[in-house]
Order: structure tokens, then sequence, then C-alpha cells
């Protein structure tokens, strides 16, 4: 049975969360704030997270920073902001997806799965050299050169699934079913969040906007 932390410091938004979450079969704990959550994660070892932005103490951001630097977890964030600045910070620092308050019950429930069984799979054990980077999918780490570069769970996926189809346009629409398990109705803009992540950490070019379909990773002929 999977364990899920809910933090979240609105009462009705986290019981309803947790009560859900129980209902799909999963244990759950729960924390309010910032400290709280560092703490109750540090105890409970949980294998997923579903943190809000905002909270007392010290606010979701810090908390995601706090967790990833003791142990790699994925962690869905909960958000009332549209900024997209917030968000791309979140994924930096180790998110692997987000949800914009209000959401449904059922698609939160529906993210929380794909994101368990992709920590689940088994990665292929051939390593990739793509633009002078190296891409291990079994220990799942990229290097360029001597010098690792980290890059979160969604965003490795992301930048795997555009290698091997190098050069190809890649529709957004592909990306979000082969990479976060959605056929559809999620917004496209989780594809560009993520695009401009892997931008910032492996440079503009490597991966090219192919407009009107989606992306193309760009490597020598």
């Amino acid at each position: 049975m999977k364990r899920i932390l809910v933090v979240d410091d609105e009462p009705t938004i986290l019981a309803a969360v947790a009560d859900r979450l129980r209902a799909e079969s999963f244990t759950v704990d729960t924390a309010v704030d910032g400290p709280s959550a560092v703490s109750v994660a540090a105890a409970t070892t949980p294998d997923l997270v579903v943190l809000d932005v905002m909270l007392p103490g010290f606010d979701g951001l810090e908390v995601c920073r706090r967790i990833q630097a003791e142990r790699a977890v994925p962690v869905l964030m909960l958000t009332a902001r549209s900024d997209e600045t917030d968000m791309l910070i979140g994924l930096g620092i180790g998110a692997d997806d987000y949800l914009t308050k209000p959401f449904s019950m059922r698609e939160l429930v529906a993210r929380v799965r794909v994101l368990l069984r992709r920590m689940d799979r088994t990665a292929g054990p051939q390593p990739l050299a793509v633009g002078g980077y190296r891409i291990d999918p079994r220990e799942r780490r990229v290097h360029h050169g001597d010098h690792e570069i980290y890059l979160t769970r969604t965003e490795f996926d992301l930048l795997m699934f555009l290698a091997g189809r190098p050069r190809a346009a890649v529709a957004r629409e592909t990306l979000l079913e082969h990479v976060w398990g959605w056929a559809s109705g999620v917004e496209s803009r989780t594809v560009d969040s993520h695009v401009k992540a892997l931008r910032r950490k492996l440079g503009s070019d490597l991966i090219r906007t192919v407009h009107g379909v989606g992306y193309a990773l760009e490597v020598p002929k």
C-alpha cells in the first residue's frame, strides 16, 4: 500500500484530499505547515507528496527543496497562483507535476496514480549520447563532460522520450500521453513549463519549438 503525505493549511481541502486518497486505498499522513511537513516526511518516508505552495512557517517550495535534499520522492504541487514563474521554480527544485486550484478530486487521484506508476517503471540499460550530453536510463543521470546535471523525474522522462526520436517533431498531445500518461484533459502548458525548465538546465538550443505542433530534440546529423 502506497503512503502519501498531503500538506495544506486549508482544513477543508486537506480533509477532502486525505479522505479521497484513503478511499482509493492509499495510506495518508497530513501536515498543515512547512516545518511539520518536513518532519512528517522524514518520519514516514512517503511514496508521494501532495503539497500546497502557500503554507505558514515556510512555503511549499521550501518544503519541496528540503524533502528532495534528503530523498528523491515524487511531488504533486497544488497552487492557487497562475504565475508561471512559481510553477517553474517548483519544477526546478524537484516537483514532478502541479495542479491549479480549484481542481477535481478525480483529476488529482489520476495524477497521483500516474506519478506512482512512473516511479515504479524499470528504465532501459543503454546510455544515450545526445548533443554532448550522456543520458543513463538505468541510473537516471545526465552528464555533460564531468558535470552531472540534476533533472527531476518528469524532466528526465521528457528528455528520454525526445531523445528516442531525435530531430522528429513530437506533438504536445503525444508527450502528454507517453510522458505524463494522459491521453487527454491536461493543459499543454504542463509540457511547455517542463520544456522551459529543461532549457534552463541543458541550454536553449537542445530542444526546438515546432510551432503549431510541439517540440523536437536537436542533435547533430
